[in-house]
C-alpha cells in the first residue's frame, strides 16, 4: 500500500525543510565539494543516502531503539564518529594545495574512497537513527497498511530530496570550488577551513547526549 496523497505532501515538504536546514551532512558535502570537486560532493551525497538507508532499515526493524535505550552502543557509534572526523580534520591540516581529483588513475579508487566517506559518516552518526526514529513514525498510520512498509517508503522519501538537495549543494559548491583552486593560496585556506569544520563536528558529535 503506497502512501496517501496528503500525508506524502506533508512529509515531503517537512523533508525538504530538514535537508536544506544547515547541518553535519550537508556542511560536509559543501566542504568536499570545495575541496575536490562536484564530483566529489556527489559521490559523498550518494555515500550518506546509503547510510541514510541503513538507518531508515533499523528504524523498521527496530533495531534503533537500542541507541535509543543503550548509553554504551549510543557512545561507542558516536565516539567512532567522532574519531572519523578528527581523522579527516588532520588529513585536511596537512594537505596543502592539491585536494583534487585531477589524478586520473586514481580516480576509480578516490571515488569508492569518497562513496564510503559518506556512508561511514551517516552511520556513525546514532543522532541520525534516533532522528528517524522520532521522526518517521509521526507519518505513518497502522490503518494505512504495515508499519515496516511504510517507514520504508518514508525512508525512500527522505531519501531523494537528500539527494536532490545535496545534489545541488555539490554543484553549486564544486564551481566554487573549481574557481578556488586556480589560486593555490585559496586552497590552503579551504584545506584549514575545512580541518577546522570536521574538528567542530568531531566534537559537537563527542559531546552530543542521547
Amino acid at each position: 500500500m503506497m502512501l496517501s496523497l496528503d500525508t506524502l505532501l506533508i512529509f515531503s515538504s517537512a523533508s525538504f525543510l530538514l535537508c536544506i536546514a544547515p547541518g553535519p551532512d550537508n556542511i560536509f558535502v559543501l566542504t568536499q565539494s570545495m575541496l575536490k570537486g562536484a564530483k566529489a560532493g556527489l559521490l559523498v551525497t550518494l555515500g550518506l543516502s546509503t547510510g541514510l538507508l541503513v538507518h531508515t532499515s533499523a528504524v523498521a526493524l527496530g533495531v534503533a531503539v537500542l541507541f535509543q535505550q543503550s548509553i554504551l552502543a549510543f557512545t561507542i557509534l558516536k565516539l567512532c564518529g567522532a574519531a572519523y572526523l578528527l581523522y579527516l580534520a588532520w588529513g585536511a591540516f596537512r594537505a596543502g594545495a592539491s585536494l583534487s581529483l585531477k589524478d586520473e588513475t586514481a580516480a576509480p579508487l578516490r571515488a569508492l574512497s569518497l562513496y564510503r566517506r559518506g556512508i561511514f559518516m551517516n552511520v556513525t552518526n546514532p543522532k541520525v537513527s534516533i532522528f528517524f526514529l522520532a521522526f518517521l513514525p509521526q507519518f505513518a498510520h497502522p490503518e494505512a497498511g504495515p508499519m515496516q512498509w511504510q517507514l520504508m517508503q518514508l525512508g525512500g522519501v527522505f531519501i531523494v530530496f537528500t539527494l536532490l538537495v545535496f545534489g545541488a549543494v555539490s554543484l553549486l559548491a564544486g564551481r566554487v570550488g573549481e574557481w578556488l583552486s586556480k589560486r593555490p593560496s585559496a586552497e590552503i585556506v579551504m584545506n584549514r577551513v575545512a580541518g577546522s569544520v570536521f574538528a567542530v563536528l568531531a566534537l559537537k558529535l563527542a559531546l552530543t547526549e542521547r
